[in-house]
């Protein structure tokens, strides 16, 4: 997704096939959920059954801990932080996500515009989500 000029069209696309594959579902329910994998990309050999392994994507304003799959704090004087392996991938629920969760936005370029925009991902946090928003974190697919 990193490289796309589209990426929204490329999520847009795996809704639309995950939904084709469910029969019953409609693609007005089906909704984009994600989570953060502990393996690096060298240890993924097989494609998710549903869904697309992203790569590539860095943390700024936060850093990933690895060991408890957490949002952290970021290291003094370092920027920004790759993430480690993200699924992403469709379910059929309208259901409101858990509000522990930090909404965290995903942009193609540092400069933060809704033109640069693509979409939301949720991560785990021990701390509040309003902590997190407050330090304005953010994924960027290029940090130059």
């Amino acid at each position: 997704m990193t490289g796309f000029f589209n990426p929204q069209g490329f999520l847009t696309a795996m809704r639309q096939e995950v939904t084709r594959a469910h029969k019953g579902w409609a693609l007005d329910s089906v909704t984009i959920h994600n989570e953060v994998l502990r393996q690096t990309k060298e240890e993924i050999t097989l494609p998710p059954m549903e869904g697309v392994y992203i790569y590539g994507l860095y943390m700024d304003g936060a850093a990933w801990d690895r060991r408890n799959g957490k949002l952290t704090e970021s290291t003094p004087k370092v920027l920004f932080t790759q993430l480690p392996v993200l699924h992403i991938f469709a379910i059929n629920s309208t259901a409101p996500k858990d509000p522990k969760l930090y909404v965290c936005p995903i942009y193609k370029k540092p400069r933060r515009t809704d033109l640069t925009f693509i979409t939301v991902v949720y991560l785990r946090t021990v701390l509040s989500p309003d902590h997190w928003i407050l330090r304005g974190v953010a994924l960027l697919c290029d940090i130059k």
